[in-house]
């Protein structure tokens, strides 16, 4: 069985994670993606060749680097004209070019969308961004959080008598760029399909930020016309007792995501107290602060919860239908026998002796007759550069020539 995306190449130029986790949602679907890296000049191999346990190490840390996964690495230094020319011989028989520079950066390089399409028409040349490839703010230097501060997400992040609550890069840099850009690729290939032409695919963090953020209730409500959204006063800001994290028995976390009043009533029998029923969620409430009995019943469930264990609470609340969860610390995430029957916890074996298997993260998207893989872990960075220039038609010579000028 093959990956929906066998046969497609990717060709990827770029420095951080989010561009790095946008090609390999391909590559996982079985696209070959060749990740173009810089020259390490400051390794003059500092493992000696049998130095097994040191070289176990490093393969281990690289592998645990997942995003790099089921990519082939080579090394070109793109300031050299030569390793210019070798990036555009492979951009000639590409599909995909993924890059993550500031706009005009890969134009400096010999690399732009029109250098490259202009070598091969059906190219899809996919470029993600801080705030896109035009506008006022196009050159500006950004991270995540910038970007959930100008999209307005990070105003909306906790309570509303302290500063907003910085979160994970998960928004901007992983949901935002990563996922807008594997989308769009796709999108742009689809549409290849049917003229012939690939096109440009630019991605901006802020932009897809904006669109995350207006799909939240509160904001879908102002948009038509209602109050305009404030910190600590919606229904997933964990003041309201139906969707918040209470403290068990134990010191363990337990988290309550049940909104629908249907749930919250469930999970009010469930532990014997129905007279809370009426703190549920009412029409309209999304863009309020907490009712005085919600804030008195959250205040009910806390010290309720605190007579009973996590795991036990867990066991009584999933049979009584109750939308529950229980906040894991990051090592207990990957035994739990539901992420394992879903293989999304992986003990990848790094092909070298006695060392360790390195976990990773399975494949998310499950397709049931071409269903993506892990066919190999993160190689070591520029591990297959002879490997493509061979396969480019460079000879030995030409290889050494490349090596001795510093382009490889």
């Amino acid at each position: 069985m093959t990956g929906p995306l066998e046969g497609i190449q990717v060709i990827e130029c770029n420095r951080v994670a989010p561009g790095s986790l946008c090609t390999v949602l391909l590559a996982d679907m079985g696209a070959e993606v060749i990740r173009v890296v810089e020259p390490d000049r400051r390794r003059a191999d500092r493992t000696a060749p049998d130095d097994a346990s040191a070289d176990a190490g490093r393969r281990r840390r690289r592998a645990g680097q997942w995003i790099d996964r089921n990519k082939r690495s080579l090394s070109l230094d793109l300031k050299k004209p030569e390793a210019q020319d070798v990036l555009r011989q492979l951009a000639t028989g590409a599909d995909v070019f993924v890059e993550g520079f500031r706009p005009g950066v890969m134009g400096r390089l010999g690399a732009s969308y029109e250098e490259l399409s202009a070598l091969n028409p059906r190219l899809v040349y996919c470029s993600l961004s801080g705030f896109g490839q035009d506008g006022p703010y196009r050159d500006f230097p950004a991270h995540d959080l910038n970007y959930l501060s100008l999209a307005g997400v990070l105003n909306q992040l906790g309570p509303p008598d302290a500063e907003p609550t910085i979160p994970l890069n998960l928004v901007a840099d992983y949901a935002g760029a990563s996922m807008h850009g594997a989308l769009g690729i796709m999108f742009a290939l689809f549409a290849r399909e049917r003229t012939g032409r690939g096109q440009l695919v630019d991605v901006s963090y802020l932009d897809a930020t904006i669109s995350l953020l207006c799909a939240v209730p509160s904001f879908m409500a102002f948009l038509g016309g209602g109050p305009e959204p404030r910190r600590g006063v919606g229904t997933f800001d964990g003041s309201r007792p139906f969707y918040t994290t209470y403290e068990c028995a134990d010191g363990k976390l337990l988290s309550i995501g049940s909104t629908e009043p249907h749930l919250w009533h469930n999970f009010c029998d469930a532990v014997g107290r129905p007279d809370l029923k009426p703190a549920e969620l009412q029409p309209g409430e999304h863009s309020r602060g907490p009712r005085p009995e919600q804030v008195e019943a959250k205040k009910e469930v806390a010290a309720l919860m605190k007579s009973r264990d996590r795991d036990e609470w867990y066991e009584l609340l999933t049979a009584a239908d109750v939308c529950v969860g229980k906040v894991y610390d990051p090592g207990e995430v990957f035994h739990d026998p539901q992420v394992r029957h879903r293989n999304m916890a992986l003990d990848l074996d790094i092909e070298v002796e006695g060392a360790e298997p390195v976990l990773n993260p399975g494949v998310a998207i499950k397709l049931s007759d071409t269903p993506g893989g892990v066919r190999f872990p993160t190689p070591l960075a520029g591990s297959h550069t002879d490997q493509i220039l061979d396969e480019l038609g460079f000879d030995a010579a030409a290889i050494e020539n490349l090596r001795a000028s510093g382009a490889i």
